[in-house]
């Protein structure tokens, strides 16, 4: 059985993914424009990927909930929790978090049974 939900959370993922790793580019680039223009968007900008961190964790965890009722291994999900939270707390996670939620997104794709499944 494959759920729909492990599919959207590993493509939220691989965007938190990518996100994460230009988030230092862009924020340091808005507090620069900040800087020499007078504005003030640098919180606004850190607030999109802090949003995007976790809303990758109540995903996470949503994900991990129907893993576990519909017996499929709650290895990614768990991952992708730590992974999206690591970036949630601090920004300056960003490298950990994407490797681990690199690893979460193989898991949560494969979507294998759990190991103590009695499927036949």
């Amino acid at each position: 059985m494959k759920l729909k939900i492990n599919m959207w959370t590993g493509i939220l993922d691989i965007v938190n993914c990518v996100l994460f790793a230009v988030s230092w580019f862009v924020i340091f680039g808005t507090a620069f424009s900040d800087a020499t223009s007078g504005g003030k968007t640098t919180g606004g900008t850190a607030a999109f990927f802090y949003i995007m961190a976790w809303t990758g964790v109540v995903l996470n965890i949503i994900a991990l909930v129907k893993s576990k009722k519909a017996n499929i291994s709650i290895v990614g999900p768990i991952l992708g929790i730590i992974g999206s939270a690591l970036f949630g707390v601090t920004a300056t996670l960003a490298f950990p978090a994407l490797v681990v939620l690199i690893i979460a997104t193989v898991f949560t794709m494969l979507q294998r049974p759990a190991k103590n499944s009695t499927n036949e």
